[in-house]
């Protein structure tokens, strides 16, 4: 007899977690594949860190071969999923189609960078979901100091100078707060003429700083930023982005060459194309993390919308800590199907605080309701993240130690263009290469001899390089390449955020 076949879709927070649940339980007693476009697992919690410097990128990168022991790693984007024939369609990183069937499927497609329909915004702004716009980020920031040391058009040295976030979430703030340092540190070692200093801004319609958190939190992350120089808005956004810089809603015009869109997340499209119920863009399933009418479907994290049972009539938010622990659920749950596990049981979790990173020895911390700040938040803040690292804990310790005693190396790579990591995409892990199939979520969401939606500007940005960002054009055309056909195909979000209200989720849990 056969053994039952496993399909990961996914290797974030929860479906990392899953495959190594589901490994450990069934002994090789099931076949598990785990579908993913890159061969690692990308603790997001630490990707500012690796904008800012302090480290290295392959710190915040567990090797899915070199850890999920048990698991067949198949490298590939899934495109289309047929719910009656148990079948996964997928186009590999060279473009190539192939199917992977199933007995048992894992939906852990996570999520994308949110889109507003501000104009310009698609054209000139970055997001910060994956590696690449992680390194794009802090090469882009090196060389606009660099460039505004020597530029003697003062204007244009102010503009290279500001930098602006939009989202004053858990990533936005902590992007501000690493990058100001940063900054700060390349224009001491290469000062720029008339005592110019790097400026940030950081917007966000809500109220407060850190909307979705803990007031003392917000309070101490709100100190940290202003006593560092951060200009931060609440009660202001972006109404429109342009090639010289962005025109805020109070009606001032902010001369940049830097936007960084922080501004939250959408579940990845995949789960739209299901013709499964949603819930705001996300796959509703019971509190055992099935899909209603398909008990051989599961799904979790971002991209499913999981019944809080702390919470009755709500479900969980997007938030690492649930995608981690949804993740071993539905891997014992999978596995008690196929009778290899214990009995199947609800998914519930009550978050016992949070921490947010905000550079240096500063840190906002609430463990178990206590509020922190500080140095003892920065200690319990760091000592969560290897705790929670499942590799690279002594790597990054030790990158953690030599930032500490060594000044950081203010270089730019160049190894990633503006080009190369358009805001709308659909595959934020990925960078676009030339030729390649990687397309942009407006081209996938249209599909082949679709218009784009009239809702939502064009991302442009996805076809031709960026000017605001001086980098050198794309070596050449992008071939467009549709994923295999199938009887559903990956189609567009609905636009479900009215003008932001809701910044990303908060961070990781302290607990």
């Amino acid at each position: 007899m056969s053994r039952p076949h496993v399909v990961i879709v996914g290797a974030g927070f929860a479906g990392y977690r899953a495959a190594r649940t589901l490994a450990r339980l069934t002994r090789n007693r099931a076949d598990i594949t785990l579908l993913n476009p890159t061969d690692y697992f990308l603790y997001l919690p630490l990707l500012p860190q690796v904008a800012a410097g302090i480290l290295e990128a392959r710190r915040v990168t567990v090797s899915l071969p070199g850890t999920l022991h048990g698991v067949r790693l198949v490298l590939g984007e899934a495109g289309d999923v047929d719910l009656d024939g148990r079948t996964v369609h997928y186009t590999d990183p060279e473009g190539g189609a192939g199917t992977l069937g199933y007995d048992r499927l894992v939906l852990c497609v996570g999520s994308v960078n949110k889109l507003l329909p501000v104009p310009g915004v698609a054209e000139h702004a970055h997001g910060f979901r994956g590696l690449p716009e992680a390194l794009y980020l802090r090469d882009h920031v090196t060389r606009q100091v660099e460039l505004a040391a020597v530029e003697d058009d003062v204007e244009v040295r102010a503009a290279r100078c500001t930098f602006v976030v939009v989202g004053a979430g858990y990533t936005g703030t902590e992007v501000a707060a690493h990058m100001q340092l940063l900054t700060d540190g390349l224009a001491r070692r290469n000062p720029l003429p008339d005592g110019v200093r790097p400026r940030w801004l950081l917007l966000d319609v809500a109220e407060r700083v850190l909307p979705e958190m803990d007031r003392r939190l917000s309070r101490t992350a709100d100190r940290v930023l202003r006593a560092r120089g951060v200009d931060v808005r609440m009660g202001t956004s972006v109404k429109e982005a342009t090639h010289e810089g962005v025109l805020l809603t109070d009606g001032e015009f902010v001369p940049s060459r830097t936007l960084v869109w922080c501004v939250g997340v959408r579940p990845d499209p995949l789960v739209e194309a299901l013709g499964q119920p949603l819930e705001r863009g996300r796959l509703i399933v019971d509190p055992h993390l099935r899909v209603p009418g398909r008990p051989e479907v599961s799904g979790c994290g971002d991209a499913a919308a999981v019944p809080d049972l702390e919470r009755p009539g709500e479900f969980t938010p997007m938030t690492a800590q649930h995608a981690w622990r949804q993740g071993r659920v539905a891997g014992e749950n999978v596995a008690a199907s196929l009778g290899l596990g214990r009995r199947r049981r609800p998914y519930r979790h009550r978050d016992l605080g949070f921490a947010v990173d905000l550079g240096g020895a500063r840190a906002a911390a609430n463990p178990f309701g206590i509020p922190l700040s500080g140095l003892a938040a920065g200690v319990v803040t760091r000592g969560y993240h290897l705790a929670a690292l499942p590799g690279n804990r002594v790597r990054v310790a030790a990158d953690w130690l030599l930032d500490a005693v060594l000044p950081r190396q203010g270089v730019q790579l160049g190894l990633v263009r503006s080009w190369s990591v358009p805001l709308d995409t659909a595959s934020p892990e990925l960078a676009r290469v030339p030729g390649g199939p990687a397309r942009s979520g407006a081209e996938e969401r249209a599909g082949p001899g679709t218009p784009d939606r009239p809702d939502r500007p064009q991302a442009t940005a996805a076809h031709e390089p960026s000017r605001r960002q001086g980098d050198h054009p794309a070596p050449g055309p992008v071939r467009r390449t549709d994923p295999p056909p199938g009887p559903v195909r990956r189609a567009g979000l609905p636009d479900h955020s009215a003008p932001v209200r809701r910044t990303d989720p908060p961070g990781p849990a302290a607990s």
